[in-house]
C-alpha cells in the first residue's frame, strides 16, 4: 500500500506541473512581445499628425474652417497569442509521458504483488517440502528398525546332561547378525528385588569370541550354560548353600551380549541385550527360567 500511494504522489506532481510549464511558455512570449512592442512604439508615436495655422489657411479653410482631431494611442493592446508548434508537441508529450509513467507504476505494482503471491506460495511448498523430508527420514528409521537383526535371549535343557542348562541367543531380526562380545555374572541374594538396581560385573572386560559369530535370521547359539554344580562354586560356605537348597536364597545369573549388523558398515552403532536368569535349586531336578527386572533384560 506504501508502493502505490507514493506512485500516485508522483503522478499528480506530473500531472500539476504541465499546466505550469506551459503557463510560463505563454509567459514568456507575451513578455517577449510586450518588449518588442515600446521598440515600435516610437515610430509610430514619432509620427504625430499636427498642422499649424499656415498650412490651415492654405487649404482653403480659412479662420473659420475646423480643424480634424488625430488621436494616437501610445500602447495598443496586446494581440492574443497563438501556441507555437514545437510548444504544443511539448505539452502533447508531457501528457503522453505522464499517462505512461502512470501506467508503469500500476504495472510495477500488479508486478510486486504478484512477486509477493508467489514468495507465500514458494514458502509453503518449502514447508510441505521440509515436512514430507521429515516424514521421510522417520519412515526410513522405522524400515531400518524393522530390518536389523534382533537378538533375543532364551534357556534350553541340555540334552547331554541331567540339570544342565543352556543360555541361548536367537536372532529374530531380518537380517544377519554378528556378535562382537558377551560378558555374564552371577549374584546369591534373598529375591530379584534385593539386586543391584544396575547389573554389577567383577570384571568389566567383555569375552570376546575367538571366531566370529554370525546368526542369520532364526539362528541360535549358546552364550552361557549352567548346571547344577556350578552352584557350590557360587557359595563361599555350606551355609549359604543349604540355604540356597531351602530357597532361604535364590542364585541369580545375568549377562549382555554386544552385537552389530553383519551388513551394516564397521562404524555403525552397536547393539546390546541383557539377560537375567533364575536358577531354580531343586532337591533332584533344579530349572532356568528368565527373571530380573527390565534393567537385566534390556534391548538396544
Amino acid at each position: 500500500m506504501n508502493l502505490k500511494g507514493l506512485a500516485i504522489a508522483v503522478a499528480l506532481l506530473v500531472l500539476m506541473q504541465t499546466p505550469a510549464a506551459v503557463c510560463v511558455q505563454t509567459s514568456g512570449h507575451a513578455g517577449a512581445n510586450k518588449q518588442s512592442s515600446p521598440a515600435s512604439a516610437p515610430s509610430t508615436a514619432a509620427q504625430p499628425v499636427t498642422s499649424s495655422p499656415a498650412q490651415n489657411l492654405d487649404s482653403g479653410g480659412g479662420a473659420g474652417s475646423e480643424s480634424v482631431p488625430h488621436i494616437t494611442v501610445a500602447n495598443p493592446p496586446p494581440t492574443p497569442l497563438e501556441w507555437a508548434l514545437h510548444d504544443k508537441i511539448a505539452w502533447a508529450a508531457t501528457v503522453v509521458l505522464a499517462i505512461v509513467g502512470w501506467g508503469g507504476i500500476l504495472l510495477a505494482l500488479s508486478l510486486l504483488k504478484k512477486i509477493d503471491r508467489q514468495t507465500g506460495y514458494a514458502e509453503t511448498a518449502a514447508e510441505a517440502a521440509a515436512m514430507s523430508a521429515q516424514a521421510a527420514l522417520l519412515n526410513a528409521k522405522a524400515l531400518i528398525h524393522s530390518e536389523r537383526p534382533w537378538v533375543l535371549m532364551t534357556v534350553e535343557p541340555s540334552r547331554s546332561a541331567e540339570n544342565s542348562f543352556s543360555v541361548m541367543a536367537t536372532n529374530r531380526g531380518r537380517t544377519p547378525a554378528r556378535i562382537i562380545a558377551t560378558i555374564s555374572g552371577s549374584k546369591v541374594t534373598i529375591d530379584e528385588k534385593h539386586l543391584p538396581r544396575v547389573p554389577e560385573y567383577r570384571e568389566q572386560k567383555t569375552d570376546a569370541p575367538s571366531s566370529p559369530i554370525i546368526l542369520l535370521p532364526g539362528e541360535s547359539t549358546p552364550i552361557k550354560p549352567f548346571c547344577r554344580d556350578d552352584v557350590r562354586g557360587l557359595c563361599d560356605s555350606e551355609e549359604r548353600f543349604r540355604r540356597i537348597e531351602t530357597w532361604e536364597e535364590k542364585v541369580f545369573i545375568y549377562g549382555k551380549v554386544t552385537y552389530r549388523d553383519l551388513i551394516a558398515p564397521e562404524d555403525s552403532q552397536e547393539h546390546e541385550t541383557n539377560w537375567c536368569c533364575w536358577y531354580i535349586h531343586g532337591r533332584q531336578n533344579s530349572g532356568l527360567v528368565i527373571a530380573g527386572s527390565p534393567e537385566y533384560n534390556s534391548h538396544t
